[in-house]
């Protein structure tokens, strides 16, 4: 006789009081029950929470669990009531199934490979160093978010996309807007409409006259003018907002490990394992949905066709049946394997080009202020809501000795 799962009455909305960098405490709480669990969402409908390792990679993988736009009718906080949502629009290819999801993806593969990002390590490095000119220049003292982890990977995913130099700021004032888990819905829609429209107008500019970039690239696809509109914004969300995140959030880690720190930085070899595990560590993107099309046995529970199911991957990035002593930073970590990508054919595109950029960044902030610190308590550091999309801080006030 199948064992009665632990039922999540709620979704945690915030995180345990001292412990910005740990996934809240209700969430691992049910991981120690079991790696599945019941969650009735608030609209009455009852849908599972996926907290293991094994279980979320396996639902990932399989074909039978749903990333489509118009199925994802439940939320974790909020009763929508009876909505109907709307397919993905075109080329918003993150909430498709095949085949049409491998009809956008499959053009972008070759622009995404691990040689070709590692080309770019060298124009990394370059705007890294701009980053690092200007805060030495103006400090001691910053917020690293706006002087370091946010124009890194703005400046480096503008010019994959062509984004033209005197339209960057707008642009990403923009996209801030609709990322940040905090605007209202009015300046969001607004917020995002511009993006829209701005993008639009980049790919016709870009088909009329093509310039050395991903965009332009894509223009001899047989995709049209409104799909590679949506492409470009799926390039745009995945390449900015989880990166910039990731830079903040994993440099304040290091500085509350002060021993992980101290060893990154007396061996810059440590760079890739650490970047691994910051990614596991962090998992900046905490969860997604998918909605199981037949029956499935999943975990000795059996998910009836048209449920919801919530996959959390922070709790599976920190399952103790993966990781030994999951909750502690250890960069020498030898055991590979995390979900901060994601895992089957939604396994996340850019992220070659994620590591490359916190590997960089990672070491040339380190070298280049040997005194780095926050200048404010730790508790006094702002954190992003838990209802944004990606986990992060605010801000990050940091300092140096000149």
């Amino acid at each position: 006789m199948t064992e009665s799962p632990y039922t999540l009455t709620t979704m945690p909305a915030e995180r345990a009081a001292g412990c910005p960098f740990d996934p809240p405490k209700e969430l691992v709480e049910a991981r120690e029950h079991g790696p599945i669990s019941r969650f009735p969402f608030p609209s009455g409908h009852q849908g599972w929470l996926v907290t293991g390792f094994d279980l979320v990679r396996a639902v990932l993988a399989d074909p039978r669990f749903s990333s489509r736009k118009e199925l994802m009718k439940q939320h974790p906080l909020v009763d929508y009531g009876d909505i109907e949502v709307p397919p993905a629009a075109p080329g918003e290819f993150l909430l498709m199934d095949d085949p049409q999801h491998s009809r956008y993806r499959k053009p972008l593969v070759g622009k995404f490979t691990v040689r070709r990002m590692r080309l770019l390590t060298e124009r990394v490095e370059q705007i890294t160093a701009e980053c690092l000119d200007a805060m030495d220049k103006a400090g001691p003292g910053a917020d690293l978010v706006t002087a370091f982890a946010k124009p890194i990977p703005a400046i480096v995913i503008c010019e994959l996309l062509g984004v033209p130099y005197e339209d960057r700021d707008s642009f990403q004032e923009n996209v801030d807007k609709f990322m940040s888990g905090e605007t209202s819905d009015e300046e969001l829609y607004a917020a995002y409409t511009a993006v829209q429209t701005y993008l639009g107008r980049l790919v016709a500019a870009k088909r009329a006259d093509p310039t050395d970039d991903v965009l332009s690239d894509l223009t001899d696809s047989d995709l049209t003018d409104e799909e590679l509109r949506g492409v470009s914004l799926i390039l745009l969300a995945a390449g900015l907002d989880t990166t910039t995140n990731m830079l903040a959030l994993g440099t304040f880690a290091l500085l509350r490990n002060p021993e992980q720190l101290a060893a990154l930085r007396a061996d810059p070899g440590l760079a890739e394992p650490a970047v691994e595990e910051l990614l596991r560590y962090l998992t900046v993107v905490k969860q997604s949905q998918r909605i199981a099309l037949e029956d499935v046995e999943l975990g000795g529970q059996t998910i009836k066709a048209g449920t919801t199911v919530i996959l959390s991957y922070n709790t599976a990035n920190r399952d103790p049946g993966r990781h030994a002593d999951p909750h502690v930073l250890d960069l020498s970590r030898q055991e590979g394997g995390h979900l901060a990508f994601g895992h089957g054919i939604h396994q996340c595109l850019g992220q070659q080009l994620a590591r490359v950029e916190m590997r960089v960044a990672f070491t040339a902030l380190l070298a280049r202020f040997p005194t780095l610190r926050l200048a404010v308590p730790a508790e006094q550091v702002a954190l992003r809501p838990e209802t944004a999309d990606v986990y992060g801080v605010k801000s990050l006030p940091v300092t140096w000795d000149a």
